[in-house]
């Protein structure tokens, strides 16, 4: 998986750290009631972005770990897998999140207990979903960048 020799993960990796918060901070303006018939559409369309940007990322990374650190030993192999823990989690995380973004907008003009329930249910996921990407990101930057020991 390249891009005219480059991995596909470092590269779909900026799509998942932009659009990924973008799509949080959608999902908490839409919990505003006067700001909810404006951000259906930008909520759903940004959560959708997210979840293929982080799937993607996850597949290309399980691809650059196998082809290029399938052999690392010692602290890098500790911090890769550091990383890879935090994606599955935030794979998870992800799909739950855009699932109640999607339901949140199938079901936007229903009021009462569904729209509350779904509004926290998506404010939720949304948080820990942003959480999440950066506690992945983090990791995975600590893989890359962290030299020492």
């Amino acid at each position: 998986m390249e891009i005219n020799g480059v991995p596909l993960h470092p590269l779909v990796v900026h799509s998942a750290v932009v659009f990924t918060p973008l799509a949080v901070l959608a999902a908490l303006a839409y919990a505003v009631p006067s700001w909810r018939d404006r951000l259906r559409w930008p909520l759903v369309v940004l959560a959708a972005i997210s979840l293929v940007s982080i799937w993607v990322a996850f597949f290309s990374g399980e691809d650059l770990r196998d082809e290029r650190f399938g052999a690392v030993t010692g602290t890098l192999a500790e911090r890769i897998e550091d990383h890879e823990e935090w994606a599955e989690k935030l794979r998870i995380g992800v799909t739950v999140f855009a699932a109640l973004a999607f339901v949140s907008a199938w079901f936007h003009t229903r009021t009462g207990t569904v729209r509350t329930v779904l509004t926290a249910l998506t404010v939720l996921a949304a948080l820990a979903t942003g959480v999440l990407v950066f506690l992945t990101g983090d990791a995975g930057a600590q893989a890359t960048w962290k030299i020492d020991s």
